[in-house]
């Protein structure tokens, strides 16, 4: 995987990776590389320095001989924290926030008006289907064998999408 930092024509910076050079070249050449902040697909690489570890030191050289006693030992202070980016550009699409958002929504409805029964799900949608319960929106947690068999009885259900946050 490769780390890219980006630029659009609008001045927009952001960072993206990449399985290789070659997959962003041609991502990029088919205009599938776009900015998350004002979509524009006309966007390059930004100059950027490379983070590279030397494994050839792990401190400072060791003093030896007779230049221990003429040099001080040289003290290291840890490097400084990089500074924070003056401005943060959202790393998601307009579209993607937005969609974002609707399942947020729609998940946060059915939790507010709806029973959760839990594993009992299915126990639950097959009582009410039958008329062995009252009717009422319920959610819960079934298995895919589980959903597949309500369905072949002809009862109605979905999937309730997983908060879009709870994925990362």
């Amino acid at each position: 995987m490769i780390r890219y930092t980006l630029s659009c024509d609008n001045g927009h910076d952001f960072e993206s990776w990449f399985p290789s050079s070659a997959s962003y070249d041609a991502q990029s050449a088919r205009g599938l590389v776009t900015c998350p902040a004002c979509d524009s697909a006309r966007v390059g690489k930004a100059i950027m320095a490379p983070s590279v570890a030397r494994k050839d030191r792990s401190g400072p050289a060791p003093v030896s001989g007779s230049d221990a006693a003429s040099k001080p030992e040289a003290k290291s202070e840890p490097a400084p924290a990089p500074a924070a980016p003056e401005s943060t550009v959202p790393m998601l699409a307009e579209p993607e926030r937005r969609m974002r958002a609707m399942l947020r929504a729609f998940r946060e409805h059915v939790t507010r008006s709806a029973d959760h029964v839990g594993p009992r799900f299915a126990d639950e949608a097959r009582a009410m289907h039958y008329g062995e319960a009252p009717a009422r929106a319920i959610y819960g947690e079934a298995s895919p064998d589980e959903a597949r068999a309500l369905i072949d009885e002809g009862i109605d259900v979905a999937p309730l999408p997983p908060a879009p946050d709870d994925r990362h």
